[in-house]
């Protein structure tokens, strides 16, 4: 898929932020004696204090920016999640909401707006976010959609304790540094990066025990060996990640969504290249060493991983299925009935925005919502109409 020359030239500015990070990239590699994962090199290029892509203070989202999230194509997105919040906390008696990673704060703003109709605001509606550039834009954001509501937030620095409620985090899964992996005969290789001719290079080394035997133990999984020549992802730091935002859970739900598929759809003999997905400027290629700083690094989730590492966690997979599914069964269509009185160009932009978000060969499909419980068993409405749990 790499067609990083049709991608629009950098700014000056874009172009010396990029050679600030790709120096202190290549400083890293010097000192780890020439070589550096694949895993190191993305929590680089994204989290790099000041420099990283979410790190600095560059437009990322929307129009101006690199790529547009679901609760930026339409609020009918959000509005559906606030929905499945509102039985959640209804089931508890009560609780908090937590977001994950807020992006532009839309989401935040139109979910807010939402339980508000509904009635059913939690006690906290609390935002973790690394990014300090993108904390002032919620800010904005919410003051903007949601003035009289920008009261009921709060912004943290790390995960609460005890919280009782749910969290919600959307393309946040896609963002955290992965592992790659190349199958060399009957060898395993990791996929990492070095310093050669000037700029940042691919490189493979035998990988470490860790990783080799994560590989294999994928292998076991889908029942299959990975071919000569097959390359991918893994993430060895999910399971952890996620311990951490269980232990923070007491008791409730955690909903993600993002892109991604089943282990055994992830690893298909078909995909031998891994899932790796860049943008910029709403272009979309998988070369990750290029614009290095100023374009998104992701990769897609192997939700199976997502289900055993809640199990790990001691939570439950309640739910799994498409986004289409889940935006139904949490009432989009309703949504777009109560708008029947509007006028026609409005309702032609909104039905849009609904195919968009549910059609097949846009995100419908290629985006997934789980949900996972902690002391919660209560079946959610944004899986009634389709659980593919079975198929993780």
């Amino acid at each position: 898929m790499s067609f990083p020359s049709q991608l629009p030239a950098l700014a000056a500015e874009e172009h010396a932020h990029s050679e600030q990070l790709v120096n202190a990239i290549r400083c890293e590699i010097e000192r780890q004696r020439g070589w550096i994962s694949f895993e190191r090199f993305m929590e680089m290029a994204l989290y790099a204090p000041g420099l990283g892509y979410y790190s600095a203070g560059a437009r990322k989202l929307g129009a101006d920016g690199d790529f547009v999230t679901a609760p930026e194509i339409s609020p009918l997105f959000s509005r559906c999640c606030a929905r499945q919040c509102a039985q959640v906390l209804e089931q508890l008696g009560g609780g908090d909401i937590l977001e994950l990673g807020a992006g532009s704060g839309i989401m935040a703003a139109d979910m807010l707006l939402e339980l508000a109709t509904l009635r059913q605001f939690p006690n906290r509606y609390l935002i973790l976010e690394v990014s300090a550039d993108l904390r002032e834009r919620q800010r904005a954001t919410l003051q903007t959609r949601a003035p009289e509501l920008l009261n009921r937030v709060t912004w943290l620095d790390a995960l609460p304790s005890k919280l009782v409620g749910i969290v919600v985090a959307n393309e946040v899964l896609d963002a955290l540094p992965i592992q790659r992996f190349a199958i060399r005969g009957d060898q395993v290789n990791a996929i990492g990066v070095t310093w050669q001719l000037g700029k940042v290079e691919e490189s493979e080394v035998r990988a470490d025990d860790t990783l080799r035997n994560a590989v294999r133990e994928i292998e076991i999984s889908i029942g299959r060996s990975l071919p000569d020549g097959y390359s991918s992802e893994i993430n060895l730091r999910f399971s952890s990640w996620l311990a951490g935002v269980t232990k923070a859970l007491d008791k409730g739900v955690v909903l993600f969504v993002d892109y991604g598929l089943p282990r055994a759809q992830f690893y298909s003999i078909e995909r031998t290249r891994g899932t790796l997905l860049c943008h910029y400027r709403h272009r979309f290629h998988d070369d990750a060493l290029v614009n290095i700083g100023v374009q998104d690094i992701g990769a897609w989730v192997d939700f199976t991983a997502v289900a055993e590492s809640a199990v790990a966690s001691e939570c439950s997979v309640i739910g799994y299925t498409t986004q289409a599914h889940f935006l139904i069964g949490c009432g989009i269509e309703k949504l777009l009935a109560d708008l029947a009185e509007q006028e026609l160009p409005s309702r032609l932009q909104i039905g849009r925005q609904a195919m968009v978000l549910t059609l097949p060969g846009e995100m419908g499909e290629r985006f997934k919502a789980i949900a996972l419980g902690k002391s919660f068993d209560h079946p959610l409405m944004g899986f009634a109409l389709r659980d593919m749990a079975a198929s993780l």
